[in-house]
C-alpha cells in the first residue's frame, strides 16, 4: 500500500539513492521539527529508525544562528534518527558547518515528497555546486563488479542486514536473499533471483521505466524513480510470490507474475 508520510510545515523529507534520508527545514522551530519526524519514524520504523540524515537550511529565508542549529540537529536526534552534516549551500552555510563540525554534503540526489504527502517525484537536475568534502559512508557498501563495461551487474549471495548493493548506470541482478535491512538499488531495473527482505529501489535517477523482478516477495520496502510503498505487512496474496513491481503515472504498482 502507498506510504501516507504527510508534509507539514516543519519541514519536507526526502530519501536518497544510496540510502541517506535528507531533511529540508521549512521553519527553525526544533519542537515542531522533532514532532514531525517522530511521526514519520512510527509511520514507516524500518524506512526511518536511525536513518542517517542531511539537515538542508535552503529553504530558509535567513540562515538561523548556530544555536538554532544546534536545537534543529537535537531534535533529529531526539526524533530517532542520527544527522551526519549539512546539505550545501551557500559560502554562510559552508561556514556554519565548519564552525558546527560538520560536513558539507555537496551534489545530494532526492526527491521531496509533494505537498499532498503521495508519492516522491523524480529529481530534477540542477547545477553542480562547489564541491565539498563528503562524509565516510555510514552503512557498509557492497559494490559488485559488472562482468563487462556494458550490460547488468551481477551480484551472486546472500546481501546481508545492514549491507548495500548499488548499481550505477545500469541493470541489478541478485542471485540470493536480501535480508531484512539490507538494501539494493540500481539506476536500472532489479531483478531478484530469491527472496527480498529488505529494500528495493530502482530508477535512481529518475528512470520511470525501470521495473523490479522479485522471486520471493517479503519487502519492507520497494521505489521506483522515489515512488514508494512501505509494507508493514506483506498482503496475503502477494506475501512469498513472484512479484513485478512498476509505475502507471505516478503510482507503484505490484502485481504476482503468472
Amino acid at each position: 500500500m502507498n506510504a501516507k508520510m504527510e508534509t507539514s510545515d516543519a519541514c519536507d523529507l526526502r530519501f536518497g539513492q544510496v540510502g541517506i534520508a535528507c531533511v529540508r527545514v521549512r521553519r527553525p522551530d526544533a519542537a515542531a521539527l522533532c514532532e514531525e519526524l517522530e511521526r514519520r519514524v512510527r509511520a514507516a520504523p524500518q524506512l526511518f529508525s536511525r536513518a542517517a540524515v542531511v539537515l538542508d537550511l535552503s529553504h530558509l529565508l535567513n540562515l538561523p544562528d548556530d544555536g538554532t542549529v544546534d536545537a534543529l540537529l537535537e531534535a533529529v536526534r531526539s526524533a530517532g534518527m542520527l544527522p551526519v552534516g549539512l546539505a550545501y549551500g551557500t559560502s554562510a552555510t559552508e561556514a556554519l558547518a565548519q564552525r558546527m563540525g560538520l560536513p558539507l554534503i555537496a551534489k545530494f540526489r532526492a526527491a521531496y515528497e509533494p505537498a499532498d504527502g503521495g508519492s516522491i517525484a523524480p529529481p530534477t537536475p540542477s547545477a553542480a555546486p562547489t564541491p565539498a568534502p563528503v562524509p565516510a559512508p555510514v552503512r557498509e557498501p557492497v559494490l559488485s563488479q559488472p562482468e563487462g563495461s556494458v550490460g547488468a551487474q551481477r551480484h551472486d549471495g546472500t546481501v546481508r542486514s545492514g549491507q548495500q548493493v548499488y548499481a550505477r548506470d545500469r541493470d541489478l541482478i541478485v542471485v540470493g536473499t536480501i535480508a531484512n535491512a539490507a538494501e539494493v538499488i540500481a539506476d536500472g531495473s532489479i531483478h531478484i533471483y530469491g527472496s527480498l527482505k529488505g529494500r528495493a529501489m530502482a530508477g535512481a535517477q529518475g528512470d520511470t521505466k525501470a521495473r523490479i523482478f522479485i522471486s520471493d516477495f517479503r519487502a519492507e520496502l520497494v521505489a521506483i524513480a522515489g515512488h514508494y510503498r512501505v509494507f508493514e505487512q506483506i498482503p496475503k496474496d502477494l506475501e512469498g510470490q513472484s512479484v513485478q513491481c512498476w509505475l502507471d503515472g505516478e503510482k507503484l504498482l505490484i502485481a504476482a507474475l503468472k
